[in-house]
């Protein structure tokens, strides 16, 4: 009886690690992008960044106020400015500034990428599950002790704690949902997990709005931080004490190849691990997705402060929570299942495919979310959204699916390095051209027109992709632990020419589609059925034999 039992859940595992990590990488980005949302309430607190005329009252609407508050350049102006007797304006902290634009991107990405490479190159090492539990540890006790902070320059320390612990998120439990599901299930997974960055900031809207305002325990906007720390101790204990190290196996293109030998994996490893990096395919999916993360990071730390000043009339919290997490998770979905159903026809070219065209769709609504009133702009915010939101998630599938596994969570991290790295320390020239030109048109530029940039890029990566059918049997997903084949011991002897940055390698070793046997001149020869496979345990091939 005890035995069934066990068999019964072990069904549910799957789903309950990714429940466990998903949520993990959701109260991570919360703690990281509540500084957005609470920005106004901290800088009054904690005294930083830029002071103007704002808005004071619930009493009148904008439209009727004689004079707008904007319009004054100093306090004594700004604070008697009155209607019908009664003073509107204040002029305090308005949250925004280069003091919270470093705040938000640069002292939190300095650390997150590069403590990010490191945990990479980790992951292929250790125990991955045990780095997680660390990891979220790390940022839980950060998120905690930034609601206890008193001065800015603490704020900015315990960020960059919190970006430390953050950091290993996602290349880590990226491997470990590439080994725990199959391809048939990878898109939707990934898609699943690294909506959790979504998750996180579409909660941090109601989270940093309303809270604040209740003071409980007089503890205003901290108490936002301690109820997301807190809620990351319980996740720590869950992933430390119910995951488990799963067996690591070849996915995607290398899974028609397995290891042919320790030895000859070690010397190929240590050959091409920076000519995986640097295959073209590779640099410009990244750069591609670098422009992409640069447009949601701008509108991700800007859209509440962005609404709050040109919409003061309008509480937009609820509906920006809505737009992100209902719409945004349908999205999510959606281009999980689509690029999920058209790899297994298409291969894995169909997977950019989806992100292109998915942006392309989704660029002209991201310039209406910030053109439009607040009825237009959460229509268009919305759509946007449905399309805009399937990229992170197909972008790391592609990513674990074209280079080998023991190089795996190490690409990850170098290819998170340069994505933050740009599209994190971008969003800091919004406000140089905020000041400039607006702060609508700084969005125009920065959100929107990056959307349009990085369609362009992924449609040019389809190009460098491998098309053709993907072995979908979940049998040719191989633990790189289990035994070489016949057809993987010649396989070992056969040097082809990678189509991508032309170097001869070991196809077991090298992320390549090598689905096929060719001879020296790149001509197909022969397949091996798998029926046949038994037949050939039984002969001996020579160092020299060709197919």
């Amino acid at each position: 009886m005890y035995n069934t039992l066990i068999n019964k859940l072990r069904f549910f595992y799957k789903p309950y690690a990714l429940a466990v990590v998903s949520i993990g990488y959701i109260v991570g980005e919360l703690g990281h992008y509540l500084i957005g949302s609470t920005s106004k309430a901290t800088a009054i607190d904690l005294h930083y960044g830029d002071i103007s005329c704002q808005l004071n009252s619930t009493e009148f609407s904008v439209i009727d106020l004689p004079v707008q508050c904007e319009t004054a350049n100093n306090s004594d102006y700004c604070l008697s400015l009155e209607l019908n007797g009664t003073k509107y304006c204040e002029w305090n902290y308005n949250g925004l500034g280069l003091d919270y634009q470093i705040l938000a991107g640069p002292s939190f990405i300095a650390v997150f990428t590069v403590v990010g490479v490191a945990l990479g190159i980790a992951a292929d090492k250790f125990n991955r599950v045990r780095l997680l539990a660390i990891c979220t540890l790390v940022f839980s006790i950060a998120i905690i002790l930034i609601g206890t902070v008193k001065e800015y320059w603490q704020l900015v320390i315990l960020r960059m704690v919190l970006a430390a612990g953050e950091a290993g998120c996602n290349p880590l439990a990226t491997g470990l949902l590439s080994d725990w599901f199959d391809e048939n299930q990878r898109g939707l997974v990934m898609s699943i997990f690294n909506w959790g960055i979504y998750g996180g900031y579409g909660i941090a809207f109601p989270v940093g709005r309303y809270i604040p305002k209740l003071n409980a325990w007089d503890l205003g906007w901290r108490v936002c931080y301690y109820g997301a720390g807190i809620i990351g101790l319980i996740i720590t204990g869950l992933t430390a004490f119910t995951l488990s190290e799963p067996q690591r196996k070849s996915i995607g293109e290398e899974s028609t190849g397995n290891n042919s030998n320790d030895n000859s994996n070690n010397e190929t490893t240590k050959l091409t691990v920076w000519k995986v990096i640097f295959q073209p395919r590779i640099i410009l999916l990244c750069l591609a997705a670098s422009i992409r993360h640069c447009g949601g990071m701008c509108f991700a730390y800007n859209c509440d402060l962005y609404y709050r000043e040109y919409f003061p009339d309008y509480d937009l919290g609820w509906w920006l929570f809505a737009v992100t997490i209902v719409i945004g998770s349908i999205g999510v979905v959606v281009g999980g299942v689509v690029s999920d159903k058209f790899v297994a026809k298409m291969g894995i070219r169909s997977r950019v495919a989806v992100l292109a065209i998915s942006q392309i769709i989704a660029t002209p609504f991201a310039f209406g979310s910030v053109y439009f009133n607040p009825l237009g702009a959460m229509i268009t915010l919305g759509i946007s959204y449905f399309f805009a939101e399937m990229w992170f998630g197909i972008v790391f599938a592609v990513m674990v699916e074209i280079v080998p596994v023991n190089m795996r969570s190490t690409t990850v991290g170098v290819f998170l390095f340069v994505m933050n790295n740009i599209g994190g320390n971008l969003p800091i020239l919004v406000e140089p051209t905020r000041q400039a030109i607006g702060f609508r048109e700084s969005l125009y530029i920065y959100y929107a027109g990056f959307y349009g940039i990085s369609s362009i890029m992924f449609f040019l990566t389809m190009f460098l992709m491998d098309g053709g059918t993907s072995n979908n049997n979940n049998s040719s997903e191989k633990p790189i632990e289990s035994g070489t084949t016949a057809s993987a011991n010649i396989a070992s002897n056969i040097e082809i020419i990678n189509k991508t940055n032309g170097l001869a390698h070991n196809p077991a070793a090298y992320a390549h589609d090598n689905k096929m046997f060719i001879d020296d001149s790149g001509k197909v020869t022969l397949e091996l059925p798998p029926r046949f496979t038994s037949r050939f345990n039984n002969y001996n091939f020579s160092d020299n034999s060709r197919l």
